[in-house]
């Protein structure tokens, strides 16, 4: 006899709650393998993780893998991060949508498959999350207006790399006056065109943090900094490393002028080539 998997519910589901295509939330995380288990840890990943922890989930419409070699690690900054300790920590990095106004019934089902995960032996522990966060969508800055991929394509289309950014308002009441800030004036001119130079990046995406739920997985540290902090995604058109020093060195410098917030975080990274091990002999 059949495993009854209640496939009744489904359909009383499906027809209630939103179904919109916007991001309403992201999972972001950035998780460093332990020295020696880059090669497992990518396999597990990619074979195993990315879909039966992730994209099979209901919500999780969109996701991509990033990675950050040595050369790009050290491009990150500030020395001294509330994020990474060190700075360099974090080499891979994912990137999840899930439907607008559907957290808490996505939240439900993965702290549920998690369980039977870890329970069934399929959790790599030889691994640490430096910065693990589900996250609230509270704006996107178009490079090109109109024109172009939405947010929701994202993740879809074939960006030739990503920078993480991850800003402390100086408080809780801050954290507006920080995102307006963000949102209409300084995100517009960092995408506007210099001369006849087009910018790198696409689109920036903002996102604010909310604390995991209280039966999270124990591996998985509480979200740091949760009333104050801001996460910015970078789409890039261009591979970081040719764009790095004319677009986003600096970037702290800028944000503590205003006296809003501080950087903690600026960090590049490029795609993962999904099925491969590529990019991984190039971490260390």
């Amino acid at each position: 006899m059949s495993e009854d998997t209640r496939s009744d519910v489904y359909a009383e589901l499906a027809a209630v709650g939103p179904y919109g295509v916007h991001p309403g939330h992201a999972l972001i995380t950035m998780v460093e393998p332990d020295p020696g288990h880059e090669y497992a840890y990518n396999r597990w990943y990619e074979d195993d993780h990315y879909y039966a922890g992730a994209m099979a989930m209901p919500w999780m419409y969109a996701g991509r893998r990033w990675v950050a070699t040595r050369e790009l690690q050290l491009l990150r900054y500030p020395a001294k991060s509330a994020v990474a300790e060190p700075v360099t920590a974090g080499c891979y990095l994912s990137t999840y949508w899930v439907t607008e106004g559907r957290y808490d019934d996505h939240m439900k089902w993965t702290v549920g498959i998690n369980k039977r995960l870890n329970r069934d032996g399929r959790v790599y522990q030889d691994r640490t999350h430096v910065f693990t966060a589900f996250q609230d969508h509270e704006a996107t800055v178009y490079r090109d207006g109109a024109a172009g991929p939405r947010d929701f394509h994202a993740l879809d289309h074939p960006y030739k790399g990503l920078v993480l950014e991850v800003i402390d308002a100086e408080g809780p009441r801050q954290r507006g006056e920080l995102l307006e800030w963000l949102r209409a004036r300084h995100l517009p001119r960092a995408l506007a065109p210099r001369g006849e130079v087009t910018a790198p990046a696409a689109m920036v995406t903002l996102f604010r943090p909310t604390p995991l739920p209280g039966d999270r997985m124990t591996y998985v540290k509480q979200v740091e900094g949760v009333d104050a902090r801001l996460t910015l995604l970078w789409f890039l058109q261009e591979d970081p490393r040719d764009c790095w020093e004319a677009w986003f060195t600096g970037r702290d410098e800028a944000v503590a002028e205003s006296g809003l917030g501080r950087v903690e975080l600026v960090a590049p990274f490029v795609p993962t080539v999904p099925g491969t091990d590529t990019y991984v002999d190039a971490l260390r």
